[in-house]
C-alpha cells in the first residue's frame, strides 16, 4: 500500500521510498525515511495535498510524491 491510499486518521509505518534523484531527496529532506511513522490527517478530495504529521511536525505532500512512499 502506498501512502495515497492511507485514510484519514490512520497511522501507518514507512516501509519503503520509491523513486529517486530530486523527488526522493525532497521526502527525505521532510524527515520521512523507512521506519518512520506517519499519521495521516486530512486528505484533499479534488485537490492535491495529503496533510499528515512526521516527528511531530505536520507537512502537506503531493499526491504524486505520496504514490512514492510504500507503507505498512
Amino acid at each position: 500500500m502506498t501512502l495515497k491510499e492511507a485514510k484519514v486518521g490512520q497511522n501507518v509505518k514507512v516501509s519503503r521510498l520509491n523513486g529517486g534523484g530530486a523527488v526522493k531527496r525532497r521526502i527525505m529532506d521532510m524527515g520521512i525515511t523507512k521506519g518512520v511513522d506517519i499519521f495521516v490527517r486530512k486528505v484533499a478530495p479534488l485537490g492535491d495535498p495529503i496533510e499528515v504529521t512526521v516527528r511531530g511536525y505536520e507537512l502537506s505532500l503531493r499526491k504524486s510524491d505520496a504514490a512514492m512512499i510504500d507503507v505498512e
